[in-house]
Parts: structure tokens; C-alpha cells; sequence
């Protein structure tokens, strides 16, 4: 287990001395914790990938335990997210995706990139985010390099160092996607992934729910609907970058 996954482990056992009526665990990695910390208080997590395949419930319309949620991920995100960058960049031929090595979610991500990798001719590689060190160290190497692009999916980790991958970035004139729309606010080329913020809000629902009865067993774990994609056309022309008609077509908002 690694250092971060004890900490939130620490964390969860502090939050159960406050006997709390429901816990709210964001990422895979507080998921995980809060379900190892306790079998009785209701748990509403938001980030796994495969909540199944992670043992925190056992199917996803019946999750059976004290835990249900909101998953992040769907099968054709690796192809979605490759096609989207070349879309913008076509002269991409490496990928890079930088994740929190403790994350199952970025694990199945990186799959599903390397599957698709081949119908988009490009290289996946990766590194890890959880170390400024190793995100300083691993972006001059890809700026220093022709034709890398980078993914960073979401995690508290990844969420919390947005603003260095973003300046990073812009410095090597990396080509980025990253998960949430606030990367994009703070300058970040592109953004595709899930409404975190209608998550919460729907996790709030559920919340609601279980204070007025309701038990985790019964709430169905919900599968993501919608992605959401998001282009900064300032940083495009900052990046001497192309913004095709057909991706603007399909964005769901352009920042100027």
C-alpha cells in the first residue's frame, strides 16, 4: 500500500471517531480506503472505474454492502481521448499519460490508451504524477522529444497539481488534455471527461436519500451518460494549433 493510500486510510479512521451518518470518498484511492475502514457507515464514492472489479460492490444495480457511487470511466474513453488530440494535433505520435500509480482508474485508462494506440499510430507511455519531481522530470524530457502529446486524468493527486501540468505545458509546448474543465479555465488546451461538479451534486442526491432511509445496498452504483469536452482557443493559437470545424462542432464549450 502506498504512502498516499495510508494517509487516506488515516484520514477515513479519523472521519469515522466523528460518527458521521454518511462518507463521501472522491478517487479511487479514498474509495478503497473508506470501504477497508468500515462496513457500517453508508460510503458515496466518485471516481472508480470498475466498482466491481475494485470489490466495492457487488453488482452495479445491486451494490449490496454499504457502498454505492458514481463511476468516471467507460470503454471507448481511450479512443475517444486519443482521436480528440490528434483531432487538434495531428502531428502527435507519442502519447503521454501522467497518473497516480495507486489509482485503478488510471491503470485501466492506460489499457485502454495502449489498445487503442495502434488505430491512431501513436506510442503510449507513462509516468507517474504523485511527485513534483517526476512531473517536472517527465514533461522536459517529452518537450525536449518531437511529437508528444499528454493526457492527465483526474484524481485528487493529478486535480491538485493542474496548474504545474498546465505551465509545464505551455513552456515545452506540449499539446494537453486533461479531465475537468477547470484545467482548461486556468489555460489548459483541452478537457474530456465527466461533470465532476453534477457528480457531486448528484452524490448529494443520494446522500439525501440514505438520511431518509434509503440504504446503500439499494442504490444502484450510476455509470457516466455524459463527457463533457472543452477547447481553450487562446492556448490553441498560443500553440500554433489548428482548431478544426469539426471539433468545434462537437465541443461542448469553446473559452476564448
Amino acid at each position: 500500500m502506498g504512502h498516499w493510500r495510508r494517509r487516506l486510510g488515516t484520514v477515513s479512521d479519523r472521519a469515522l471517531r466523528q460518527t458521521p451518518d454518511v462518507l463521501l470518498a472522491n478517487g479511487d484511492s479514498a474509495a478503497l480506503a473508506a470501504y477497508q475502514s468500515t462496513k457500517a457507515v453508508p460510503t458515496i464514492f466518485i471516481g472508480s472505474g470498475d466498482p466491481v472489479g475494485d470489490g466495492l460492490v457487488q453488482s452495479l444495480a445491486h451494490p449490496g454492502g454499504n457502498v454505492t457511487g458514481f463511476a468516471v470511466m467507460e470503454p471507448s474513453l481511450g479512443a475517444k481521448l486519443l482521436g480528440t488530440l490528434k483531432q487538434i494535433a495531428p502531428q502527435v505520435t507519442h502519447v503521454a499519460i501522467l497518473m497516480n500509480p495507486d489509482n485503478g482508474t488510471h491503470k485501466r485508462i492506460l489499457a485502454l490508451l495502449e489498445a487503442a494506440a495502434p488505430g491512431f499510430s501513436v506510442n503510449i507511455v507513462s509516468a507517474s504524477a504523485r511527485e513534483t519531481t517526476d512531473i517536472e522530470t517527465a514533461m522536459t524530457q517529452w518537450g525536449q522529444a518531437p511529437g508528444f502529446g499528454v493526457i492527465v486524468p483526474s484524481d485528487p493527486i493529478t486535480n491538485s497539481r493542474r496548474k504545474l501540468f498546465i505551465e509545464l505545458a505551455a513552456r515545452y509546448r506540449l499539446p494537453a488534455i486533461y479531465a475537468l474543465r477547470a484545467a482548461v479555465a486556468d489555460g489548459g488546451l483541452m478537457s474530456y471527461g465527466v461533470d465532476l461538479i453534477e457528480l457531486f451534486r448528484q452524490a448529494a442526491i443520494y446522500a439525501d436519500r440514505i438520511l431518509k432511509g434509503e440504504k446503500p445496498a439499494d442504490l444502484p452504483v450510476q455509470l457516466p451518460t455524459k463527457f463533457e469536452l472543452v477547447v481553450n482557443l487562446r492556448t490553441a493559437k498560443t500553440l500554433d494549433l489548428d482548431v478544426p470545424p469539426s471539433l468545434l462542432a462537437t465541443a461542448d464549450e469553446a473559452i476564448e
